[in-house]
């Protein structure tokens, strides 16, 4: 993969010390806004809702909010459920769909799902997860039905599912 990209990898290691791997690819110039619309799917319609992103991965959650917002979504980033529920009370406005990671500390995204269905009754939800759908049912923290994307996802399939949730009858 690295040299299919023009890249390359070095390597050093010391007794002792351990071994470091380096992998080096060249910058890119050129018009990022072009071949970021190639990456965008063709089947998910652009959107205009409003959408909480909870996601305790700092990398995952800032990735998922650029690809919602390039979809035209507004999107409310929050690292943990605490912070989730501080911008839906500072809200006030609507919110249309909850994406949750379904483990993180404190509170799982099913809990958080339902607290914040007491203030925004029509609350839509997917939730993500590293586990598979069935490992997560099994272990009691999804109910059947409910939208799920296994992460790692591609922005085709993310954006796919959102807007899936969205159009799908209030959960």
């Amino acid at each position: 993969a690295v040299k299919q990209n023009r890249g390359f990898i070095t390597v050093a290691s010391e007794v002792g010390g351990g071994t470091t791997f380096s992998v080096y690819f060249p910058r890119h110039v050129g018009q990022i806004e072009k071949e970021r619309a190639k990456l965008l799917p063709k089947t998910a319609l652009p959107g205009k809702e409003v959408i909480l992103v909870v996601e305790d991965e700092p990398g995952i959650l800032k990735v998922t909010v650029r690809v919602l917002e390039a979809q035209g979504y507004a999107v409310l980033g929050a690292a943990s459920p605490e912070e989730a529920i501080r911008l839906a009370e500072e809200r006030g406005g609507r919110i249309d769909l909850l994406v949750s990671d379904v483990v993180m500390p404190g509170m799982n995204g099913r809990d958080l799902a339902k607290r914040l269905l007491s203030q925004y009754p029509h609350l839509k939800t997917l939730f993500m997860s590293g586990f598979t759908a069935d490992v997560i049912a099994h272990r009691g923290v999804l109910d059947e039905g409910v939208k799920f994307i296994q992460k790692p996802f591609s922005i085709a399939a993310l954006a796919n599912m959102v807007r899936q949730a969205l159009d799908s009858a209030a959960k």
